[in-house]
Order: structure tokens, then C-alpha cells, then sequence
């Protein structure tokens, strides 16, 4: 259990430095979730991010096995360069999951997607392997 929480903390870090770094992807709190917490935009933003980056893990968790398996041939035709196209879906599935939840992550195109699934990408593994380096033996 305490693994999917830090994972979710992981998935909502590696948005956030995707949002901070590409200006055509952007996540935003609704009104109505900053109402709803009292008035505080910050954290709202802070649920909205973790709000999203849960969805994310489930959209990893159960949608991106099912794409990687069908697209196995042509992925392997393009080197495993079609696994970018991949995460960029991944991302864009998730952007358009977002708009019925109080925060929306907004992509603006599959280039915008493409910068951040890759920033994604890297930051997750980084921060992965802290995670993984810090923690218990299992």
C-alpha cells in the first residue's frame, strides 16, 4: 500500500516538473475543488496533482500493458521507437480522463504530449531509483 502512495507522489512530482517546464501542458483546480478545501489555491493544486497523477498510475497500471502487447511488432519494427508513441497516448488518455475530475490536465497537442511523457519518463525514473535506494530491502 505504501508503495502505490509513493508512486502516486512520483507520477503527481514528475507532472509538475512536466507542467513547470513545457507551457502547452498545464493542470489546473477547478473553483469549485478550491471551495471546497476552504479557499486554499495551494492545495488545491497540491490534491489536483495528486489527483492526476493517480489517474496516470491507473491508466499505466491497467491501459498500457494491454497497448504495449498489441503494438509488440511494430514497436519492434521501429527499434522501440514506438514506445514514445505510446506514453505520449498514455498522457493524452490521461489529459482527457482529467477533464471529468475537479483538475484538468490540458495538453495541447501530441508534440506538447510528447515533451512531457518523455520529462515524465525521466523523472519518474529518477526519482524512482531514490525512492527504491531509500527504502526497505524487499
Amino acid at each position: 500500500m505504501i508503495r502505490i502512495i509513493v508512486q502516486v507522489i512520483i507520477n503527481a512530482l514528475a507532472l509538475a516538473v512536466a507542467v513547470l517546464v513545457l507551457t502547452g501542458v498545464d493542470l489546473t483546480a477547478s473553483a469549485g475543488m478550491v471551495e471546497a478545501i476552504g479557499g486554499d489555491e495551494t492545495l488545491a493544486n497540491v490534491l489536483a496533482f495528486l489527483l492526476v497523477g493517480l489517474i496516470f498510475g491507473v491508466v499505466n497500471a491497467l491501459v498500457r500493458p494491454i497497448v504495449k502487447f498489441l503494438s509488440l511488432p511494430l514497436t519492434c519494427l521501429t527499434l522501440g521507437l514506438f514506445a514514445l508513441v505510446i506514453n505520449t497516448l498514455m498522457v493524452l488518455l490521461t489529459a482527457w480522463l482529467s477533464e471529468y475530475t475537479p483538475a484538468v490536465l490540458s495538453v495541447e497537442n501530441f508534440w506538447w504530449g510528447l515533451g512531457a511523457s518523455i520529462i515524465i519518463s525521466l523523472t519518474s525514473a529518477v526519482l524512482d531509483f531514490f525512492t527504491r535506494r531509500l527504502g526497505p530491502a524487499e
